[in-house]
């Protein structure tokens, strides 16, 4: 069995009710829906890749996230009112991008910290959707991605983004 790397004991099983991967624990008995500690996050990431059922013409990414003031929503959990310029915007984003191509950091990482989304707290990760769900250059880019692979800097009415399939 591929390493998911998750703590001793602990497996990945599928909820068939929220149709959702869950975590699990044999010796304890103690099911969850967050990783638990000391789990390596990128061998996880890799393996729900490779082991995840996804429907049908449906992917799986993540992605961090600058807004700028003229975001369609330009605040965030970080910023009550962004007044960055998009070119302020974008010159942070490739940044964060040269970091993730030197193998400096992982993207998941860097946007716990950097991202402007929600999805901050779950590693820029946006879960599996399909086509018609996300806002169209988002999904244009993300789905001509293949996994594992990061995008440039791609541009949506909600700021500027870096995106991970």
């Amino acid at each position: 069995m591929a390493d998911a790397g998750l703590p001793s004991g602990w497996e990945v099983r599928h909820s068939n009710s929220k149709n959702l991967p869950y975590f699990f624990n044999a010796a304890s008995k103690e099911s969850r829906w967050e990783p638990p500690e000391s789990t390596d996050v990128e061998k996880l990431k890799a393996y729900m890749a490779q082991n995840t059922r996804k429907p049908e013409g449906k992917i799986h990414a993540a992605h961090l996230l600058v807004k700028h003031k003229d975001s369609r929503r330009p605040a965030s959990w970080k910023e009550p009112t962004i007044t960055r310029t998009k070119e302020e915007a974008i010159d942070i984003l490739k940044g964060h991008e040269r970091r993730i191509q030197s193998g400096e950091i992982s993207l998941g990482d860097l946007a716990q910290t950097e991202s402007d989304c929600s999805s901050a707290r779950k590693n820029g990760d946006l879960g599996i959707f399909g086509k018609g769900e996300m806002q169209k250059e988002f999904e244009e880019v993300a789905f001509a991605l293949e996994p594992g692979q990061v995008s440039g800097v791609v541009n949506t009415a909600s700021g500027v983004h870096l995106i991970q399939r």
